[in-house]
């Protein structure tokens, strides 16, 4: 964030206060703000305000809720802009619904601007962490390594027999990471920002346990694992190259 070229957010909430609140408070904050009240505003506003750098978005609205429009947003062209939910519910189910929908962190209302604007920024960094050719693309619809398909679509893998193997939200974060970077040495830090960020503890699991499981999805030999290999000392490679297939 700097004031030459200050960060633009969207904020997305039906909560005419909230909105004036943070509008306010990050413009103090050297950000430039864009309100929309509701799922129709927010797309207008996408295609005729941006380019975004983040999106607040509310989970609780009339008409198309905070969990529709983030499962829309992740499947659509604006897939790359990290989101920060709100919500006025506290219940861990309803964090690890926006989590697993693709919020990249999640703050329950009513909440510290001051912490919203520290989360805001750690979801900035983590984002721009890897190099610009290292970013997220553009995804296409499949994508094959070695004996496997992804459905980016769908969220799951298709084997080679035909089988089908569904991913949790947190499997399928972590072999799209993966697959955004083959070849690449990705520590325990890296991988657990890019997937999970500052909720990581919220599912209890470390990332040697995520990537167990992934393994296992992948019919990987533990001892001799042909996918995801462990590099001591540093962290986990996907070794395979990865093709993009529609």
């Amino acid at each position: 964030m700097n004031s030459d070229n200050p960060d633009h957010i969207l904020v997305v909430d039906d909560d005419r206060q909230i909105r004036d609140f943070l509008s306010t408070y990050l413009a103090k904050n050297g950000l430039r703000v864009t309100v929309a009240p509701t799922g129709r505003h927010m797309r207008a506003a996408l295609e005729g305000s941006g380019p975004f750098d983040l999106i607040i978005l509310g989970l609780t609205m009339p008409g198309e809720d905070g969990v529709t429009l983030c499962r829309d947003l992740r499947y659509g062209k604006f897939k790359a802009v990290p989101i920060v939910m709100l919500s006025a519910c506290s219940d861990e189910a309803d964090r690890i619904l926006g989590l697993e929908m693709g919020a990249d962190d999640f703050v329950a209302k009513p909440f510290s601007a001051r912490e919203l604007l520290a989360r805001m920024r750690s979801v900035l960094r983590r984002t721009r962490m890897l190099p610009p050719n290292m970013r997220l693309t553009e995804a296409s619809s499949k994508l094959g390594f070695g004996k496997w398909q992804v459905d980016t679509i769908a969220r799951h893998l298709l084997a080679q027999d035909g089988v089908m193997v569904a991913l949790s939200g947190a499997e399928y974060r972590l072999l799209r990471v993966f697959l955004d970077h083959p070849q690449r040495v990705l520590s325990r830090d890296q991988l657990l920002n890019l997937t999970q960020g500052r909720d990581a503890e919220l599912f209890g699991r470390s990332i040697d346990l995520l990537v167990s499981r992934l393994r296992q999805r992948l019919r990987e030999n533990a001892r001799e694992p042909q996918y995801i290999k462990t590099v001591r000392s540093e962290g986990y490679v996907f070794s395979s190259l990865v093709n993009a297939l529609a």
